[in-house]
């Protein structure tokens, strides 16, 4: 499968051209998400460059100091980059890990909110669904790279990968789930509910609730696909993705129950 294409000795990689289709879709979402709530549309696209510039950056160290298995194995773990800087910007092949990317957009959207003395919460709930846009587009691009598929498959909706990509011990194997297909209906899935509760009780949530929900039902998903990955990021002898994944989820959901619950005891409070 072709993965760039050249003009002149310029080669552009469809990985990078899908990522930066993603971010600019959840730019968009987040405009109109900021519009429908009487905000500044305008202000999606103002912090459009720090947060992707730091996301981006956090998307690549998270893949930098948590190699996958098969990377470590033929050499290019956390001491290979160290000592090969370059290699560390070379993203168009790959390697962004998704809880690098949210941490460095998270840390990039609250530095412009400070300096802007904007409510960081409000515009964490504007960003939210189109985060989850934007996985499920960029997802494509790990097609496109053929990497990070699942096990083998006999399935209808298996995937051929080429003989180049197959890991070790698959050799002869030819297809297999395809994860990058499922993470993206579940993005979308996600997308879609949060945008449905945005609406449906915006009374009664607080502004925060929709990125903490987002923060339940991505994890939940990834947490579950680790289990048929044939690759995953060994830290200290566990898969650091998964485990990540299943804190998060937890604390983000007794997050929501305390807020809730504090929300309730105010509205008593006052109808006394």
């Amino acid at each position: 499968m072709q993965q760039f294409f050249s003009i002149g000795p310029l080669k552009i990689h469809y990985y990078g051209i899908i990522i930066m289709f993603g971010a600019v879709m959840a730019a968009w979402l987040a405009g109109r998400e900021a519009k429908r709530k009487g905000l500044d549309p305008e202000m999606a696209w103002d912090l459009f460059p720090i947060v992707i510039i730091l996301g981006v950056i956090g998307a690549r160290l998270w893949h930098v100091f948590t190699p996958s298995a098969s990377l470590v194995a033929a050499g290019y773990g956390t001491s290979y980059y160290l000592t090969h800087p370059m290699a560390i910007l070379q993203t168009w092949n790959g390697g962004l890990g998704i809880p690098g990317a949210v941490i460095g957009g998270v840390i990039g959207l609250y530095i412009y909110m400070r300096k802007h003395h904007q409510s960081f919460p409000i515009w964490l709930d504007n960003l939210a669904p189109g985060l989850a846009l934007a996985q499920a587009i960029g997802r494509w691009g790990n097609f496109i790279n053929q990497e990070l598929y699942g096990l083998p498959t006999d399935l209808p909706w298996k995937i051929f990968i080429e003989p180049a990509y197959r890991l070790p011990g698959f050799e002869q194997i030819s297809y297999y789930h395809p994860t990058f297909l499922y993470e993206s209906i579940w993005n979308l899935m996600n997308m879609a509910i949060l945008l449905w509760v945005g609406r449906k009780f915006a009374a009664k949530l607080h502004a925060g609730d929709i990125f903490l929900m987002y923060l339940v039902i991505y994890p939940i998903g990834r947490f579950l696909l680790e289990f048929i990955r044939l690759e995953y990021s060994p830290v200290a002898g566990m898969n650091i993705n998964q485990n990540l994944m299943a804190v998060t989820a937890i604390a983000s959901t007794i997050a929501l129950i305390i807020r809730f619950v504090k929300k309730s005891s105010e509205k008593s409070d006052v109808n006394e």
